[in-house]
């Protein structure tokens, strides 16, 4: 097996965590894009959603993360009894994730269901790769929200589509790499073919947003169903 070496290095994010809900049990926020959500092993990528947050909130852990590039909703737990219990619901597949999206292309259909599995490939780090074979089972569901064109600054039109994306999985890149699968790869998207020669005003940053978290609260036992307007 083939050791992974991360060369990655994020830069400064100077956009704050915003949050939008907190008691003694939990913390729900909206994640900027290019913000890690752990720090990773390198002192450079020290900054992170978690590093930030457990100097506002001690002794708090990730229930989830978001990719570098997304934005969005996060549940971020207080202690550890309340981590095991949100955890479990992930994992249970009990929390409903949906994120906004902005694809290249026009889609055809108007909805529809990417089921490929997906496998770590040490020798493509940081990249994902769809195997029958080797991966894991995933599974994404898109709707398509509109069709539309940019107009380029050379009067050139570009077919995008914003899509409601629903994975009903967990796996890293799932979206992103689904999309290229599907053949409309999310604008923005550096390693799965979104990243197009285009401004910096229309591809700042990855084009997806987590926009709704629905999950039970673990000590209330109500439904939380938070959702978080596109910034894009």
């Amino acid at each position: 097996m083939s050791k992974i070496i991360d060369t990655f290095i994020a830069p400064p994010c100077r956009d704050k965590i915003e949050i939008l809900y907190q008691d003694d049990h939990l913390v729900l926020i909206n994640k900027p894009a290019g913000l890690l959500s752990l720090s990773g092993k390198n002192p450079q990528n020290l900054d992170s959603v978690h590093h930030r947050l457990v100097q506002i909130f001690p002794g708090c852990t990730l229930v989830h993360r978001l990719d570098f590039g997304t934005s969005g909703l996060m549940v971020i737990a207080r202690n550890k009894a309340i981590n095991a219990s949100l955890c479990q619901q992930f994992s249970q597949r009990t929390v409903t994730k949906v994120y906004s999206a902005l694809l290249c292309g026009h889609l055809d259909n108007n909805e529809g269901v990417i089921d490929a599995a997906i496998a770590k490939d040490p020798a493509l780090f940081p990249l994902m790769s769809i195997c029958a074979i080797h991966g894991k089972p995933a599974r994404s569901c898109y709707q398509v929200v509109e069709r539309f064109y940019h107009k380029l600054e050379d009067g050139a039109l570009l077919p995008l589509t914003r899509v409601a994306l629903t994975p009903e999985t967990g796996r890293t890149h799932q979206l992103r790499i689904h999309c290229q699968q599907l053949g409309h790869p999310i604008l923005g998207c550096d390693l799965y073919g979104g990243h197009r020669q285009l401004s910096p005003e229309l591809t700042p940053r990855l084009m997806l947003h987590a926009s709704e978290l629905h999950f039970v609260h673990p000590v209330s036992e109500e439904w939380v169903k938070a959702h978080h307007a596109s910034p894009f």
